[in-house]
Parts: structure tokens; C-alpha cells; sequence
């Protein structure tokens, strides 16, 4: 199974992005030279080589989940961290050692979240990063449950449920903690709440945490794209799925059947990226 691994490929990458182009072409041409066979799909490589930032390699990481392959990211964005390989200079070596065998597969979990609205569902998303519950220009009053027990009341912004893939994204802006990558688990952080601020919860990934959305006032002051529908509170997955909540609304998260797997070629990649980010000394 390695070695089918190593002969089927499938490159993602933004074909509006010059720096990727660019990339794509040098990278096909050294998987010709090396024997490596590209597919057209990726249903049917073992192997997708992503070339781009850390939204690219999200995008890829969600559109591509349910066909269990290995992501292998090649960064050409600011720090990296979901690439496999930060700097340009290192691309083709790094290609070397992976299709050698020389690296480790590194297994992230994914966030699952369904919205019931009278007790049927009416949305479902499985999420990478996190899934936030807000009210972008206004007050939510809502109960987070960890398993039926309820735990918090919020009276803010709304609340953040991370990854530890998504906890260097939004949830570091929130001040909630870093989570190493192999540490399966969710982190539970509120936004702008108007109580006395409480700090973020983590927990094992086989609780069920529930948002119950209770009241807010409704301005309508921002409206869905698609539909024009006027929105007050909004769940967000990964920036990417939204969907207008109302009063009543139970928001379910658990984790997704479904996991992401990256390839890993650098020994202490993840610590090297935060210290990169944050100038640790």
C-alpha cells in the first residue's frame, strides 16, 4: 500500500495564483522525470500535493476528506501551518524523502456540527479548523452543554469550538490556548461575553457539546448572499459554510467520523512554526 502511495498524485492549487502556477509546472515535471504517475482526479491518487497557504491546504484538507489521502502541503503563503514544507527552497528535496517514504502521517480531527430547529435537522458540516456561533453586530444569549450538563450561560459575541488544527486561527485571536496537532480534543471559548470572562475548556473529542441559541434582538442588519434573507446570529464552519440561526436553535457538535491526514518530513515542524510566528527566543 506504501508504494501505491508513492506512484499516484493529484496537485490542488489555485490556478489564478501565479507563484502556484509557476510551482505546478516544476513540480510535474519532476514527478514525470521521476516516474511518478499524476491522476487527474484525486479519487484516484494515494497522495494530494497542495500547493498554496494554509487556506489552500484547508480547502483541500475538506473538499478531499472522505477519500482518506494523504495531503502533502507545500507552503507559498506567510508561516505554514499546515504544510508540510514551509520554504521554497526546500520543495524538491523534501519531495525526494517523501517519495523515499522517509516522513510520518500525522492523523487531525475533524469537527462534525448539525443544527436541529424543532427538533429536525436542517444543516450539517464537518469543519477542520472550528465552528463559530455569533452574532457578528449584536448580543446572543445562549447555554453550552458539554454532554447535557450545562455548564456555561453566555450573554456576548457568541462562542468558538476549535481543533487543535484550528487552534493557531481564530481561536488564538480569542485568546484560547495552542493545542499540539496530535493531541485529539476541542476547545471551548467564548467571544466578547459581557459576564466575567472565563477561560477556554478543553475537552475530549467524544463529549457531545450543544449550543442552545436563547434570544436576541433581532436588526437584521446583515442579510445571506444567496437567499437576501435578513440574519441576526450566524454558525460559521471554517469560514466557509454559513448558516442563519434562530431562537431555539440547537447546535450539536461532535467529532466527525471523518479525519484529515498530513504528511509530516520535519521533525518539530508544528513547534518550529509557532516559534517562527511568534518570535519565541
Amino acid at each position: 500500500m506504501q508504494s501505491k502511495k508513492k506512484n499516484s498524485v493529484y496537485l490542488f492549487y489555485n490556478n489564478h495564483i501565479a507563484s502556484s502556477k509557476q510551482w505546478a509546472k516544476k513540480i510535474t515535471q519532476w514527478l514525470i522525470k521521476n516516474n511518478v504517475q499524476i491522476s487527474d482526479t484525486a479519487a484516484s491518487a494515494y497522495t494530494i500535493i497542495v500547493l498554496g497557504g494554509d487556506g489552500t491546504i484547508l480547502e483541500a484538507a475538506r473538499k478531499f476528506q472522505k477519500n482518506h489521502r494523504i495531503i502533502l502541503g507545500l507552503n507559498l503563503g506567510k508561516v505554514g501551518f499546515l504544510a508540510s514544507v514551509r520554504e521554497q527552497k526546500k520543495f524538491i528535496p523534501q519531495l525526494k524523502r517523501f517519495f523515499a517514504g522517509d516522513y510520518t502521517v500525522m492523523k487531525r480531527v475533524m469537527i462534525a456540527t448539525t443544527v436541529h430547529r424543532n427538533h429536525k435537522a436542517v444543516f450539517h458540516s464537518n469543519a477542520l479548523n472550528e465552528v463559530i456561533v455569533q452574532n457578528p453586530l449584536g448580543m446572543l444569549e445562549a447555554e453550552i452543554c458539554i454532554d447535557g450538563f450545562s455548564m456555561q450561560h453566555i450573554r456576548g459575541t457568541g462562542v468558538l469550538v476549535s481543533t487543535p488544527t484550528g487552534s493557531t486561527a481564530f481561536n488564538l485571536s480569542a485568546h484560547g490556548p495552542i493545542i499540539m496537532p496530535d493531541i485529539h480534543c476541542f476547545i471551548v471559548t467564548e467571544l466578547l461575553d459581557h459576564n466575567i470572562p472565563t477561560p477556554s475548556v478543553v475537552i475530549q473529542p467524544n463529549h457531545t457539546i450543544t449550543v442552545v441559541i436563547n434570544n436576541f434582538r433581532k436588526q437584521g442588519l446583515l442579510s445571506h448572499s444567496q437567499t437576501n434573507k435578513p440574519l441576526d446570529v450566524i454558525l460559521s464552519t471554517d469560514g466557509e459554510s454559513i448558516f442563519p440561526l434562530q431562537e431555539g436553535d440547537v447546535v450539536t457538535i461532535t467529532r466527525s467520523p471523518q479525519s484529515v491526514y498530513f504528511a509530516e518530513l520535519e521533525e518539530n515542524y508544528f513547534l518550529k512554526s509557532v516559534q517562527e510566528k511568534f518570535l519565541f527566543q
